[in-house]
């Protein structure tokens, strides 16, 4: 990918030296080099410290320039402001790669500690000098037997290399909490990079690395901060073109954006809120905690698709059955009847059997008959109708065993395994070995029906792909809207000037500057709102009269509108009054676009009106968005019931909601370095088409 670098030399070195190494196991770097050593690394080992001739059996160097030969990847651990010239020496030898493990930089907060940082940025890159951390644990490498960190996960026996990337920014999270508890679940790992504070290479980079990666199938990604939204956006693109799923957990969910917004889509739009829609629209599975990365991964990697949230369960157990259907509905999971074929061929298997409902308890069935349990759930995976087939297994034999895990491993459609026993003739044989064999093995039913959901979610989103490229929506002058004038905080009458531009329906209105002029230009009931760059809410200074009718009631609005705006804001500059249509009938919704400081404008619909920030009814995505995508905003929605019509009321046109939508999304990308915050509050959605009844648009 041209937006990430080669790291293949940085992740498998044919030499590799170690700056501040050291024989004592109390200290990092003696750590480091004995697992190093230990891991069976095949390259060239330098060790270099000046007080040290030797280190475990290997010569040591005093500095990098008495290297025999040009190092691929340095690591360094030294005091934070002897990184500094070490990183010098790296870009003097021509090393194209180093790893700084040193703590003391931004990490601290402290100013000092962020100069330091910034410092050894501008020495890397006047270099040529790429560099992971600092404040790093380092990476292992599975594949070539390769680790260049100090944790103690990968002491002893090194495990074989499995196909499953790790990625974090922490250290004990990526290394205990995932890589090493999914090796004691069964998994093996094929790369895992704990990157610190990604002052150079980043979260992305490493991640792109395993994305290519002919050894990787999925990718599990631990992430405190995301540092470059489009970036991640072209990696998830790379990601699905070669269906290799990844899977996040963002921390700091219950950060919400702090900053005052003018807008009503700024205050309702949460920084976790923008990550969880732009993840799931990039085809990236949110998961909530550690242990669900590799939980979800033990199925995803199978390389299984749903083709829907279709499952069927069975078990001996009725107890367990009812709680992975409880569960698996709270989490989106359906449990269909099954087809007239499928309940008679169970019914001709096991006769007498007649409790054909899905999920299905055989208690008294599958007694005493062989490989019963087996045959039931290859006959229900066979059903067209169900996509996916969960096995439950208490206390069971292993020929029993065995066989669900052959039915498991012979479908075409994912079949979890959940056994919350054990082998009851075979105390080998347990979930981590079946693990190791390439099943998927739950031990409870809320992971496993959580893993099944995501794997829908991915097949999901799979399905996407096949759509087209969103395309502009003709009537849409692009040209004309780029040379506006767009400063600072515009105008209901110029905001909306610009949605005209981009074929949105504004309502029919004029600009007033005198009591007359608002006079000749009422046509029936009229609203009559004070236009003010430094009045964005007209609410707010009581600057708005509504369902104004005749001369003398016009003229009394225009004289109201302007002293409330002058006693609200004395000296605000006054461009008008705006006299517009009044448009009461249909439903209230806001469309809206902020910018968010990772993943760039964020397209937002929700329920409009005054109680918007209370409420909270909305739907984020990236612009830009087609139609479908629109409506799939609209039916996420809680209130969109309402639209579609309530209790006998006519629906509402959502097809021109949809449009608008739409429209404003490619808005928000053709002025994306200029639109800081757009928000149409009310967009009136009405039996045929849509009305802008008022707009905001602030600009940088």
């Amino acid at each position: 990918m041209p937006d990430f670098p080669d790291l293949r030399r940085f992740l498998a070195p044919r030499r590799v030296a170690f700056v501040g190494a050291t024989e004592d196991l109390s200290k990092f770097g003696g750590r480091c080099m004995r697992l190093l050593i230990d891991f069976g690394y095949k390259g060239e080992i330098y060790p270099v410290n000046p007080k040290r001739g030797e280190i475990f059996g290997l010569k040591c160097y005093p500095s990098l320039a008495d290297l025999p030969q040009q190092p691929d990847h340095v690591g360094i651990v030294l005091p934070g402001a002897s990184v500094l010239q070490a990183l010098g020496e790296c870009v003097s030898v021509g090393a194209p790669f180093a790893t700084v493990f040193s703590a003391g930089f931004a990490e601290t907060g402290a100013d000092e500690g962020k100069a330091l940082q910034q410092r050894a940025i501008a020495i890397a890159r006047a270099g040529g000098l790429r560099f992971m951390g600092p404040n790093c644990n380092g990476l292992v490498n599975f594949v070539d037997a390769f680790a260049f960190t100090s944790t103690a996960s990968i002491r002893g026996a090194r495990r074989p290399a499995g196909d499953i990337g790790v990625a974090s920014q922490s250290g004990g999270a990526g290394q205990v909490n995932v890589m090493w508890r999914a090796q004691q679940a069964g998994l093996d790992i094929s790369y895992q990079v704990s990157c610190g504070n990604d002052a150079d290479l980043d979260l992305l980079d490493y991640m792109a690395f395993m994305v290519e990666s002919e050894r990787t199938k999925v990718v599990l990604a631990i992430a405190e901060r995301i540092p470059d939204g489009e970036r991640l956006r072209k990696l998830a693109r790379r990601a699905a073109e070669l269906d290799k799923p990844i899977l996040m957990v963002k921390v700091g969910r219950t950060e919400a954006g702090s900053r005052m917004a003018a807008s009503h889509t700024g205050s309702v739009t949460g920084a976790d809120d923008v990550c969880d829609a732009a993840l799931r629209q990039m085809g990236i599975v949110r998961v909530m905690d550690t242990n669900d990365l590799y939980e979800t991964a033990m199925l995803l990697h199978m390389g299984k698709r749903a083709n829907g949230r279709r499952a069927a369960a069975a078990s001996i157990s009725g107890g367990n059955l009812v709680m992975v259907a409880d569960l698996g509905a709270a989490v989106g999971i359906e449990f269909p009847a099954y087809s007239d074929a499928t309940q008679a061929k169970l019914k001709d298997f096991l006769p007498g059997f007649s409790a054909t409902t899905n999920p299905t308890d055989l208690t008294a069935a599958a007694v005493g008959r062989k490989d019963a349990f087996s045959s039931v759930a290859r006959i229900m995976a066979e059903d067209p109708g169900i996509d996916a087939v969960v096995p439950v297994i208490t206390f069971s034999p292993r020929a029993e065993i065995r066989a669900i895990a052959a039915v498991s491993a012979g479908s075409p459609k994912p079949v979890p395994i959940l056994w919350t026993g054990k082998c009851s003739d075979d105390s080998a044989l347990t979930p981590e070995v079946l693990v190791a064999e390439g099943h998927a093995v739950y031990r409870d039913a809320l992971p496993c029906m959580k893993a099944l959901r995501a794997v829908m979610r991915y097949a999901e989103f799979r399905r996407q792909l096949a759509r087209p490229a969103p395309r502009r929506p003709a009537g849409i002058d692009v040209d004309a809207a780029r040379r506006m004038e767009l400063k600072g905080t515009l105008s209901e009458a110029r905001s909306k000037a610009l949605l005209r531009l981009y074929g949105l329906p504004v309502t029919r209105e004029s600009l007033a500057k005198s009591a007359a002029e608002a006079v000749s230009m009422s046509k029936g009931p009229v609203a009559l709102k004070i236009q003010s760059p430094d009045i964005p809410h007209k609410t707010e200074a009581n600057a708005i009269r509504l369902n104004v009718s005749g001369d003398a009631a016009v003229r009394a609005a225009f004289q109201d509108v302007i002293n409330a705006c002058k006693k609200f804001k004395p000296g605000a500059r006054i461009e008008g009054v705006l006299v517009q249509e009044m448009v009461t009938e249909g439903h209230e919704i806001l469309i809206g676009v902020s910018r968010d400081p990772v993943f760039g404008p964020v397209l937002t619909v929700g329920l409009g009106g005054i109680y918007v920030e209370v409420l909270k009814d909305v739907a984020h995505r990236l612009p830009p968005i087609d139609l479908v995508e629109a409506r799939e905003m609209v039916d996420e929605l809680r209130s969109v019931s309402i639209l579609k019509g309530a209790r006998g009321k006519p629906g509402l046109d959502i097809e021109a909601l949809a449009d608008c939508i739409v429209r404003i999304s490619w808005l928000a990308v053709d002025l994306r370095d200029r639109i800081v915050e757009l928000d149409i509050n009310p967009l009136r959605v009405l039996p045929k088409g849509a009305r802008v009844v008022d707009a905001l648009v602030v600009a940088s």
